[in-house]
């Protein structure tokens, strides 16, 4: 893992409605797996159409323009990303410029048509939302978008009846609603039951398990598909096992770093759709995409990864 993009991430702290999709990288020492394998599925429930588990989240690492000299490694992250299978991609107006980062490379790349584009509403009031997501679908480069989220809640209610119009109008497919933090679960869990959501978002680690507990079971019980965000935790959990060497078990998994075990984690979780690390480096994009092939743990295995990082 590199000091860098683990203090970019940790910068999270300062912004106090962040989905909080972007993570530090893998450890350097633990390169991805070479071969290129059929990434896992899941089927959101309201549809049965069948995703791919492993997705791109684009907080901080996409808030980029065509100028920067970071460009041509998030062109080619993107490229990574959708030649080893993946294809749902997160982001949000809040996220800066990523939203027009991800709309000019998937075009220029030509993949924006089989992409999963996933966005969000961050504002208040009705027009404010549909302005808002007018610029959205422009800045994307696209005419319908797959997943629209009402980001952290905000406005819930004004901007689920516009969505309502929305999705009858075919400009959005899916409807969700998002939040990254245990203190919101009360509203989420409320918002869950009054709504019939197509998705949520919501934070799932092994550091912060919480949502194990109400939200997720909550989500299967009512037949919501489940992007999760911070799987990484924000930082923390690298910051416990960065300098651990892989352990032996992690063959049993056939996971060939620490992200793919802790990824591997949180996609053993039934009721988990997608989960949305977010970076911009080619290596770790491969890397994470590694964790939706081969085995997931069992409860035995889940435990002695909480174990490991609890250890560590």
């Amino acid at each position: 893992m590199t000091l860098t993009r683990r203090q970019a991430v940790l910068a999270a702290a300062a912004l106090p409605f962040a989905a909080c999709s972007a993570e530090p990288e893998p450890a350097a020492a633990q390169a991805p797996a070479k071969e290129t394998r059929p990434l896992l599925t899941r089927a959101i429930p309201s549809t049965g159409e069948q995703i791919p588990a492993v997705g791109l989240g684009t907080w901080q690492a996409f808030d980029i323009g065509p100028a920067d000299p970071d460009w041509g490694q998030a062109r080619e992250a993107l490229k990574t990303f959708f030649d080893g299978g993946g294809r749902v991609v997160d982001s949000s107006p809040m996220y800066g410029r990523a939203e027009a980062a991800i709309g000019a490379l998937a075009a220029e790349l030509g993949i924006a048509e089989p992409l999963f584009l996933a966005t969000k509403v961050w504002t208040r009031g009705r027009s404010q939302g549909i302005a808002q997501m007018e610029q959205s679908l422009a800045l994307l480069k696209v005419a319908k978008l797959d997943l629209m989220q009402v980001h952290n809640l905000l406005d819930l209610e004004t901007h689920l009846a516009t969505l309502a119009e929305w999705k009858a109008a075919g400009r959005v497919r899916l409807v969700g609603a998002t939040h990254y933090t245990e203190g919101a679960y009360d509203a989420l869990e409320a918002a869950m039951r009054r709504h019939d959501l197509d998705f949520i978002q919501i934070n799932y680690s092994v550091a912060e398990p919480d949502s194990e507990e109400r939200i997720l079971p909550l989500a299967r019980e009512r037949g919501m598909a489940v992007l999760v965000n911070r799987p990484f935790a924000g930082g923390d959990v690298f910051s416990r096992v960065r300098r651990l060497p892989l352990p032996a078990w992690a063959a049993e998994l056939e996971a060939a770093s620490w992200a793919q075990i802790l990824l591997k984690f949180v996609l053993a979780h039934p009721a988990v759709t997608c989960a949305i690390p977010g970076t911009r480096n080619p290596r770790h994009v491969a890397d994470n995409l590694g964790a939706g092939a081969g085995p997931l743990p069992d409860a035995a295995q889940r435990r002695r990864i909480v174990e490991a990082v609890r250890a560590a």
